[in-house]
């Protein structure tokens, strides 16, 4: 099965959740039920669809953020039913709404995610609504009941909020305090990202909302991050000292030493995951705890009567490492055991949030620079504003009944890039039939009365918001049904309904699969770019780290927390991107200086690119960590020089891959920096030492990382 296919049949079992199905289907049955009631069922069919389109705004993130999208849906979805309804009479108006809302929906892709789906939500909305125009005071009315029926869902969404007030942001930390200690039980190779990576950015996402909240409660879980952020600093340094040790002779028992004590570390760091998901007590275990100071005790004396230099130097530094690390744990062990953070410690809290103001000027400053062809989002925009509008003046042209499921297929499976065009398409059009075919099949054998077809719709809600995260098709077939059911609430024949919506997904589908393939946006233009901001991203790190060193009676723990959250936002980019980029098809050529082809020699090329990255970022966080861990000393000359070759080094690689010409001779000789910074200082000064450890490690991977990257951009690297 190749790559392309495998993302098709993709079930992702981690996007499955019972609770957001079960809710979210009482908030559509609940409107109708009422409508029925109050024998007006066309009412309770649009407050049902807006709590339909709501619904897709609901999450297992933080209540707070969540609530807030949906608000902003519920506003946007009442907006697009009223103008849809008002509109729709006049196509030629209506058509170029359309086209003006996909054009806005298109662009929102550059300002993430979220934005984006209440863009795609917004516009199906207008496009279903246009189809029934109505006067002015229905338009209103029909705008009411959907802003209620998404209200509603909102409420159920945040309903246990009182009760579960931070389980979101508890299941995150667990997650994380998990993955450490898995990582601490096997060391992370240099080769691959550091450990914890992607539970530590989902943990500083969810808990991003706490930043202006100043309970104890919320103290504590931002504790419990910045703890988490320095115990997978100080489990980097000793996996590495770990080999390094391995490395040196009559080392066994240090080795036996340093194993025990990450087994320790290992189990400590389990109780407090656990702790943490089950919302209970953690047991404090003293005695591991113990272990863990007798351990770094241990190494306070050698081995042997004659250590070797660098031994003694590294049982030092293994020292000074344990002794941080069992601080760093017992803190966690007690956060995560009470409700009140340890101590007086006062703790840096995020920046507030922007005023609202600067928050727009922010939104439209994005939306302004992405305004250029070159821009994929731009690109996208326009491709969406166009397909719609074809799609719209097609079916309303050829007088199609249910005409505007043409522009509304267009709308859900045109996306940004190909993969999830291509994947989204065959998913909505398979999905489509099998659920008319399921559809025919429901209303030909049991011919279902309104009760039944009411606790059908709720059970189809149920299985698209339970099952339809985790696969586009299995939502697709549950939507088509669905919409089959909530029309013949409304008394329109499923025959005809059936018949209209095969027709329309069919033409909505091709026009937006022949418009990609026509004008794409292939994910190889893009790869070069994004490792490019990668690698800004990583200088940007390193200036802080070096300035750290070049000023060590100046604080930079907030700069520090801020660039290493961009490095890992950059990296996980980069990685989605080349995953991407393995499912699109073989390009014969390209214009230079981007992917030519997804073959697996290049993708084995980006996978080296890649490797070399983390074996950089590694060492720089491990010169972070030497930050805490060593007494500062008066900055070498030799150190500031090799600092700023190394940033000169970024500076010219990311430049490189955005196509400027970069000669090898022209990027500085970062092996000869080392040794003049092997020549300058004591090196049995604890900090010299350390650094000039992880100087070589610099210096090997941008030496090598280079040497990738331009032979990758047809440059000869000597």
């Amino acid at each position: 099965m190749t790559p392309f296919w495998r993302t098709v049949a993709q079930f992702d079992a981690a996007k499955i959740d019972p609770g957001r199905g079960l809710r979210n289907s009482i908030g559509v049955a609940l409107p109708l039920v009422a409508g029925i009631m109050l024998h007006n069922a066309s009412g309770g069919l649009a407050a049902a669809t807006g709590a339909l389109n709501v619904a897709f705004s609901d999450g297992s993130d933080p209540y707070l953020p969540r609530a807030r999208r949906m608000l902003y849906a519920c506003c946007f979805v009442a907006v697009a039913v009223f103008a849809g309804r008002l509109c729709g009479q006049n196509h030629a108006l209506a058509v170029v709404l359309s086209a003006s809302c996909a054009f806005a929906a298109g662009m929102l892709v550059a300002l993430g995610p979220t934005p984006a789906d209440i863009g795609t939500v917004t516009l199906v909305t207008l496009l279903v609504f246009s189809a029934q125009p109505a006067s002015v005071g229905k338009a209103v009315s029909s705008g009411l009941l959907a802003f209620a029926g998404g209200l509603l869902q909102t409420i159920l969404a945040v309903a246990l909020w009182p009760v579960r007030r931070h389980y979101p942001e508890r299941r995150a930390l667990a997650a994380l305090y998990a993955e450490l200690a898995r990582s601490a039980a096997s060391a992370t190779p240099a080769t691959e990202a550091p450990p914890a990576s992607t539970q530590s950015t989902e943990a500083h996402n969810t808990l991003a909302s706490l930043g202006a909240d100043r309970s104890v409660e919320s103290e504590r879980y931002l504790a419990l991050l910045s703890l988490a952020e320095r115990i997978r600093l100080s489990l980097l340094a000793l996996a590495r000292l770990r080999v390094r040790i391995g490395r040196e002779n009559d080392a066994r028992t240090e080795v036996e030493i340093l194993d025990r004590a990450m087994a320790q570390a290992s189990g400590m760091l389990a109780s407090a995951g656990t702790s943490l998901a089950a919302g209970v007590k953690a047991r404090t275990d003293a005695q591991c705890l113990r272990e863990l100071c007798e351990a770094a005790e241990k190494l306070r004396l050698p081995n042997s009567l004659n250590p070797s230099p660098d031994l003694a130097a590294m049982r030092t530094d293994a020292r000074a490492q344990l002794d941080s690390l069992a601080g760093q744990l017992r803190s966690a062990l007690e956060l995560a055991a009470h409700t009140t953070p340890a101590g007086s410690r006062e703790f840096e809290r995020r920046e507030a949030a922007q005023p609202w103001s600067l928050r727009l000027a922010g939104a439209f400053a994005v939306l302004r620079a992405n305004l250029t062809l070159p821009s994929p989002a731009f690109r996208h925009a326009v491709r969406l504003a166009a397909c719609v509008a074809a799609a719209d003046l097609l079916a309303r042209n050829f007088g199609w009944r249910r005409a505007y499921w043409a522009p509304m297929t267009v709308a859900i499976v045109l996306k940004p890039d190909f993969t999830s065009t291509f994947s989204r398409g065959v998913l909505r059009l398979a999905g489509t039939f099998v659920g008319l075919a399921f559809a025919t099949a429901l209303f030909h054998v049991l011919g279902p009365p309104i009760g039944v077809q009411v606790a059908l719709i709720a059970a189809f809600t149920f299985v698209a918001r339970w099952l339809g995260p985790a696969n586009f098709g299995i939502l697709a077939t549950a939507i088509t049904t669905l919409v089959v059911l909530l029309f013949a609430v409304a008394g329109i024949a499923p025959a005809e309904l059936i018949a209209a919506r095969g027709l329309n997904t069919a033409a909505g589908g091709v026009i937006a699969l022949l418009a990609y393939r026509l004008w794409p946006t292939w994910e190889r233009t893009q790869v070069p770019e994004v490792l490019a901001r990668m690698l800004d991203a990583y200088r940007g790190y390193f200036q802080i780290v070096r300035d750290a060193y070049l000023n060590p009676n100046t604080s930079f723990a907030r700069d520090l927390d801020r660039a290493r959250q961009n490095c890992r936002l950059a990296r996980s980019s980069l990685e989605a991107s080349m995953a991407r980029l393995a499912t699109e098809p073989v390009a014969p050529r390209a214009a230079p200086r981007v992917v030519q082809d997804a073959g697996p020699a290049r993708l084995t090329a980006w996978n080296g690119i890649l490797a070399n990255s983390h074996r950089f970022i590694h060492a720089v966080m491990s010169l972070e960590s030497g930050l805490s861990r060593s007494r500062p000393v008066p900055a070498r000359d030799a150190f500031r020089t090799f600092a700023n070759d190394v940033d000169t080094t970024l500076y010219f690689l990311a430049a490189a891959v955005r196509g400027v010409s970069v000669a090898a001779a022209s990027l500085p000789d970062l092996r000869e920096d080392h040794h003049s910074l092997l020549q300058s200082g004591d090196a049995r000064v604890e900090r010299y030492a350390m650094v000039n450890v992880e100087a070589d490690r610099i210096v090997n991977s941008l030496n090598t990382l280079a040497g990738e990257i331009l032979q990758w951009t047809g440059q000869v690297y000597l």
